[in-house]
């Protein structure tokens, strides 16, 4: 579970079926939504390039972001040009924007201003995933197909695919918001295009999502690099023998540590929120250690960061199989 969720999420305790009645009135009035675009009572949007959303249906951190930069590669090595557009959590934009290069994160939030460094895409942030897909087309009028991140319910937006991230560990004790983490039921992962497993699923959840194809991934970096001088690598026997702090402010920060730990690293760990608004003193270290972190806290850290401070860049693996399905369900399938 992510670090900033209460601790009843994970269990049916005292606290979360109190909190139950609560979430049969969540859960009633998001289907209920729901339903009404589906019959078109709520309107959705259709944009005029395929739009293909990223989701997930847990609150925190499943690994939704490496997934959709995965995508935008993937799309370009298809021939297809595509943009991103995304809510831009903990940003403070009104309206809608693009993100530029080198972007303030707590004007355009830090998932945003890290897609557009490394994804090589135009990036546009607003609350209005309609308006902002409309703004992105507008000013690149290239871009002929559209990644909306973590937009799986807003479905003012139509989507022709929708790939759910899932790590089972965000599922905690599987009840609606407030008593869980749930933001819709396990069942509405059968609605999905592809699943996408961060780790292993259950028997029991792997039979919840049949018939939708999942496909497992993980998340793997090459070396470190220097947060100041990103062109300046190390790997981890180089770091080995030193005093070591490692901080995430993401959804599942032990994940990465354990990470740093599977390399041999000894390290003191420093959890925090996800998109933890980080100052000077979050990061300081005694001279001569070593501060690790992870890239997306690093956008928003590297103007205050000690001098050795390195960070680990990490990208989706999965296996083959899972782009293809994608561009054929937004091209139709290869003629024979």
């Amino acid at each position: 579970m992510p670090r900033s969720a209460p601790g009843f999420w994970q269990h049916r305790g005292v606290v979360a079926w109190s909190l139950f009645p609560l979430s049969l009135v969540f859960a009633f009035l998001a289907g209920l939504r729901r339903r009404l675009f589906a019959l078109g009572w709520l309107k959705s949007e259709r944009l005029p390039v395929p739009v293909i959303v990223v989701g997930n249906i847990a609150v925190g951190g499943s690994g939704k972001t490496p997934v959709a930069l995965w995508l935008a590669d993937q799309l370009r090595a298809a021939g297809r040009r595509p943009g991103i557009v995304s809510r831009g959590y903990g940003g403070s934009i009104e309206g809608v924007a693009g993100v530029p290069p080198g972007g303030d994160p707590a004007r355009f939030g830090d998932e945003p201003v890290l897609m557009a460094a490394v994804s090589g895409c135009p990036v546009f942030v607003g609350r209005d995933r309609p308006a902002a897909g409309r703004a992105l087309l507008a000013a690149h009028p290239d871009v002929d197909v559209l990644i909306a991140d973590d937009g799986l319910q807003h479905y003012r937006l139509a989507r022709d695919v929708e790939l759910v991230v899932v790590d089972e560990a965000t599922l905690g004790n599987r009840l609606r918001l407030p008593a869980g983490p749930l933001r819709e039921g396990v069942e509405r992962l059968a609605d999905a295009t592809l699943i996408f497993a961060h780790g292993e699923f259950s028997p029991a959840l792997l039979r919840a999502v049949r018939p939708v194809p999942v496909f497992s991934f993980k998340l793997a970096g090459a070396a470190f690099e220097r947060v100041a001088n990103r062109s300046e690598i190390c790997l981890a026997a180089d770091l080995c023998g030193r005093r070591i702090h490692a901080m995430a402010g993401i959804g599942r920060p032990e994940r990465f540590f354990a990470q740093l730990e599977s390399m041999g690293l000894v390290i003191e760990r420093r959890p925090f929120a996800d998109h933890h608004a980080f100052t000077p003193a979050d990061v300081a270290v005694p001279d001569g250690d070593v501060l690790l972190m992870t890239e997306k806290d690093a956008v928003k850290c590297s103007p205050f960061a000690p001098a050795d401070s390195w960070v680990w860049p990490v990208r989706a693996q999965l296996a083959p199989g899972a782009a293809e399905l994608i561009v054929e369900k937004i091209d139709g399938p290869p003629i024979a």
